[in-house]
């Protein structure tokens, strides 16, 4: 497909995948700034609106199980960089001691672990992860700037060392709380189809883009499809 390139001047240039054939995609700078500007208000608002949601959550946590009811855990931003990705705790304490015997059990492809039954969770565990409120304090990664409130995941660096060139692409844009991929079924969609979404976005975001997709969310998450 070919991309025709407007007058207006432009910033930063990404190169697009396009029917396996790499092609320059320009993106104005000013798309950076207004991406930024809805992180900001999009994360303080949310921030302000979930307040109370959040603190009955960490109180429910710390009743059913023992250590502290928030979980920071190191992760793969833009570019390879590394971060500390704030969620609710949805597991018991401990529980990445056990990923290496639960590994062959996973029940999707590549090198990401998905168990709809997995046995480390705590008792409400499953409750916030299929409505998505133990991403909450993510909006504290968007408004340090380590996120967005649109793009790919962030992925654990163990599952970056196996990632192909193909896949390393999701890591050139920041990654997000929600995207493509959150909105067509998470955890249902197969690794490649995951990561053909995630090109995808890298390949055609915009800052409209990204409100349908914010707009997409709620409607995705009150289905709870694929949120395992």
């Amino acid at each position: 497909m070919q991309i025709r390139q407007p007058a207006r001047p432009f910033g930063r240039r990404r190169m697009a995948a396009t029917a396996g054939v790499a092609t320059e995609r320009a993106i104005p700078a000013w798309w950076y700034g207004a991406k930024r500007s809805l992180d900001l208000a999009g994360a303080c608002a949310g921030l302000l609106v979930s307040a109370p949601l959040v603190l009955a959550a960490a109180v429910a946590i710390a009743v059913v199980s023992p250590g502290s009811p928030f979980f920071a855990q190191e992760r793969v931003g833009q570019n390879g960089r590394r971060f500390r990705l704030y969620k609710l705790r949805t597991m018991h304490t401990g529980a990445h001691l056990e990923h290496e015997r639960l590994r062959h059990m996973s029940e999707v492809t590549g090198p990401v672990f998905k168990m709809r039954k997995d046995p480390r969770l705590h008792a409400l565990g499953s409750l916030l992860r299929r409505t998505s409120i133990d991403e909450l304090p993510n909006l504290l990664n968007v408004v340090r700037g380590e996120m967005s409130l649109v793009g790919p995941r962030p992925p654990l660096p163990l599952e970056v060392e196996h990632y192909d060139a193909f896949a390393r692409r999701r890591l050139s844009v920041k990654p997000g709380i929600t995207c493509i991929w959150q909105v067509c079924g998470r955890s249902n969609v197969d690794f490649d189809s995951w990561m053909r979404l995630d090109n995808e976005y890298v390949d055609t975001w915009t800052p409209w883009g990204d409100l349908v997709l914010i707009a997409r969310t709620l409607p995705a998450v009150l289905r709870g499809e694929g949120a395992h």
